[in-house]
């Protein structure tokens, strides 16, 4: 790629110098208003004024589908995604489109971990432990049914299948379906000779896939199932584990409890040993990590792993490009480089960046293109404030919002820095959870840290970009084609706890914004992607030519 260089141009019309606040609210996106619409319900008068500005200051941005990197309009965005579009100012295929391009091609089965993992076929066992469902936010049902089916051409004889069941990107009750469906596919194999089976499950949140080193035990659960064959359930088959076990009061598909199948000796029919392959075909990377570094690292003290069997472990991505972790994996991730932070801080804009724990990455690491640490350590400062740990987030939904808007606003009044960049996890994660008074509560508290950080924006002369990454909050319940809300058969409402498919809000404004900024007709369009560029020219630069374009124009008064 040669030298690249970092000079930004000078903005013709919008000089430099002022603080800019930039406050991605986590999953807040646009719908109608109902009961339903929990920032609608919610006391949020910050983003309601902002949102009677005008046309010129406020619009709504795509955040979903093509317009962040996915394969489909059907493809629900999320956090990761978002914010690679955010900081990275341009389109990159993400995840499942990376690994649909790379299983259409079968490019897949020539890389180096596929290789890597192919040296064990012969003598030992290739197991596949991942989130069975279609939900297409960590991995996607018929990529598992094409890998299954491509290792097995390729010399896998002896395939273990451990399946963590949703109930969250997807309806509650679907890991049958799920589940019947891999089945077919496994008995058409074991006509063709090779010895393939489900071996292990659970629910997602209660196995394996946790995030951020919020609760380790979630990961020994999932290891001793899958990894030592043992756990407090066993079954002769998976449909019957999962209808077994969702009989249970309180048990859904994303709590299922850890269950091993077992054959006639009672033992686990797949345990795994010295010498087997191992990969985790997960594309989304945040609720992998941790099971990747049980898998992979020698010197771990994260809980007692009782044996570290000798194994080659592929993910399906590398989940971590700094920690390059794990250090196999079937697909190549997106290279992103040249970010807005990066540029950015090159044309000396001092950058101060926070959230909590469950979103500190975002406004980081994904922010800056898949990358850890600093650009320029003299020029940044990032601030992470641990989120609350042991409890589900509907039980503080306030989580740690008014802490990011005290640390933000600080940022702001010591004057030194030219961007504050915040993410307010509330309407995503207590979103989440499902439950709808919960989640208005937290959109008022992340209306609230808003409020603070645009006051001190006022105070020092500053400009504010408000937007937001993919939706949640702002529809909490499944509906039919025509809008209208789905009921299950005890006529009780369903409740979504996934993202949406809405476009999300963004807002400019204050103070220091030169009279004439307003946003551009001719963007209808526009995507999470298109932010990078306004943001630079709010910094008085113009972006590089391969940006997606600016959001805003500056007409002569």
């Amino acid at each position: 790629m040669g030298s690249t260089s970092w000079k930004l141009e000078d903005h013709p019309k919008l000089e430099k110098g002022k603080t800019i606040a930039v406050v991605v609210l986590d999953g807040w996106g646009e719908a109608n208003p109902d009961q339903y619409n929990c920032i609608h319900v919610a006391d949020t008068p910050t983003m309601d004024s902002l949102k009677k500005g005008n046309p010129d200051t406020w619009r709504l941005v795509r955040a979903h589908g093509k317009a962040v990197g996915l394969p489909t309009e059907d493809d629900m965005g999320n956090s990761e995604v978002g914010h690679n579009a955010l900081g990275a100012g341009r389109i990159y295929a993400q995840g499942a489109k990376l690994v649909d391009l790379a299983l259409a091609s079968g490019k897949i089965y020539e890389g180096e971990g596929f290789k890597y993992i192919k040296q064990s076929f012969d003598t030992g066992t290739l197991h596949l432990i991942g989130l069975l469902s279609d939900g297409g936010v960590h991995s996607r049902l018929d990529q598992i049914q094409l890998l299954l089916k491509g290792a097995a051409e390729r010399g896998a004889k002896r395939i273990r299948l451990h399946i963590l069941t949703d109930g969250r990107d997807v309806l509650d009750g679907s890991s049958l379906q799920f589940v019947e469906t891999v089945e077919k596919d496994l008995a058409e194999l074991r006509e063709k000779g090779v010895d393939a089976q489900i071996a292990s499950g659970g629910g997602r949140m209660y196995v394996t896939m946790d995030r951020y080193e919020n609760d380790w035990s979630v990961v020994k659960r999932g290891w001793d199932a899958q990894v030592l064959g043992e756990a407090p359930h066993k079954f002769r088959s998976a449909l019957e584990a999962v209808k077994k076990l969702r009989a249970e009061p309180k048990v859904n598909d994303q709590y299922l409890p850890p269950f091993v199948i077992v054959g006639e000796n009672g033992k686990s029919v797949g345990p795994i040993v010295d010498g087997d392959a191992v990969v985790t075909f997960n594309f989304r990377a945040d609720r992998m990590v941790m099971m990747a570094k049980a898998l992979e690292y020698e010197d771990f003290d994260k809980f007692d792993r009782v044996r570290f069997p000798k194994i080659r472990y592929a993910g399906m991505l590398q989940y971590d490009g700094e920690l390059k972790l794990p250090s196999h994996y079937l697909v190549s991730p997106p290279e992103i480089e040249r970010t807005s932070g990066e540029y950015l801080v090159h044309n000396g804009i001092r950058t101060f960046a926070c959230s909590e724990t469950v979103k500190f990455g975002h406004v980081t690491f994904f922010w800056n293109g898949n990358r850890s640490g600093y650009f320029n350590p003299k020029m940044e400062e990032y601030v992470e404030i641990p989120s609350d740990s042991g409890i589900t987030f509907n039980v503080q939904p306030k989580m740690k919002a008014l802490e990011i808007g005290e640390k933000a606003r600080d940022a702001i009044l010591s004057r030194k820095f030219d961007q504050v960049r915040v993410n307010l996890p509330n309407s995503d994660m207590v979103g989440h959870t499902g439950d709808i008074e919960a989640t208005v509560v937290a959109c008022k508290a992340a209306d609230e840290a808003v409020k603070m950080i645009l006051d001190a924006i006022e105070q020092v002369g500053g400009i504010y970009v408000v937007t937001a990454d993919h939706g949640n909050a702002e529809d909490m319940v499944k509906r039919n084609k025509s809008g209208q809300p789905l009921l299950d058969k005890n006529g009780n409402i369903q409740i979504l706890t996934s993202h949406t498919l809405q476009p999300v809000p963004i807002a400019i404004g204050g103070p220091g914004l030169a009279p004439g900024v307003r946003f551009r007709k001719d963007v209808p369009d526009g995507g999470l992607a298109n932010v990078a560029a306004t943001v630079m020219n709010l910094h008085g630069f113009v972006a590089p030519s391969d940006y997606e374009t600016t959001l805003i124009e500056v007409v002569d008064n």
